[in-house]
């Protein structure tokens, strides 16, 4: 396991959860609203190795419920099985946040999480554009099914950058993932991003939004703004 960071506390990150977050080094999507562009590339000094990060836990126990485990793209890490059940050994819930680039690694996974989060990134068509990188679309296609079928809880989600993304988009995001729990529209925030020229762009408004969130609801059971 590369790990680029952890977060010692969250209140927000895993639902009605008290979490730490543990950030992994390494993404295969490139993004250009990614808010952690320090954590795409490998470094070859890790900020923590994983014992360190357990010995960390260890001090938390009785303060803290669960641990989520994002990146970069977490299924990329070669040790993330035995670290996930490592974690749960020490008494805590397990969320993974992924990008769905890997369904193999998400079916080996699925057995010990305990809460999944899987990024839309966009309808299918336009993965390759909003990544900025070439991708076998069936593989999300195939992460969006596992997940549904997986019977342990979920979400997906978008960040939602205007120009990005129209009407017609979300209309077929909706398909995607049609029966889908949950959903979360995040408004993108222009703080930080791999890609300069995003810090100029914007989301939508709120009237906008609920407008989508209408569309959205024919498809979704819950459809939620954040």
């Amino acid at each position: 396991m590369q790990i680029g960071g952890i977060q010692k506390t969250s209140l927000l990150d895993y639902p009605d959860i008290i979490s730490a977050i543990v950030f992994t080094q390494g993404c295969n999507f490139r993004c250009g609203y990614c808010h952690n562009p320090e954590l795409i590339t490998l470094n070859k000094e890790p900020a923590l190795t994983p014992s360190g990060f357990f010995e960390f836990l260890n001090t938390r126990k009785g303060k803290l419920d669960g641990v989520v485990i994002t990146g970069g793209e977490p299924c990329m890490q070669s040790g993330l099985i035995n670290f996930i059940k490592n974690i749960k050994d020490m008494g805590f819930l397990v969320k993974l946040d992924t990008n769905g680039a890997f369904p193999s690694v998400l079916k080996e996974v699925i057995p010990f999480a305990d809460y999944i989060a899987m990024d839309i990134k966009g309808p299918l068509y336009k993965y390759n554009d909003i990544t900025q990188v070439n991708i076998e679309t069936e593989k999300i296609k195939e992460s969006i099914d596992i997940i549904m079928n997986s019977g342990i809880n979920y979400e997906f989600r978008t960040t939602v950058v205007k120009y990005q993304l129209n009407i017609d988009d979300f209309i077929a995001i909706g398909k995607l993932i049609k029966g889908a729990e949950k959903y979360y529209l995040q408004k993108f925030v222009p703080s930080k991003t791999l890609d300069k020229s995003m810090m100029n762009k914007c989301t939508y408004s709120k009237q906008e939004f609920s407008k989508i969130i209408h569309i959205l609801s024919a498809y979704i059971k819950s459809v939620i703004l954040r």
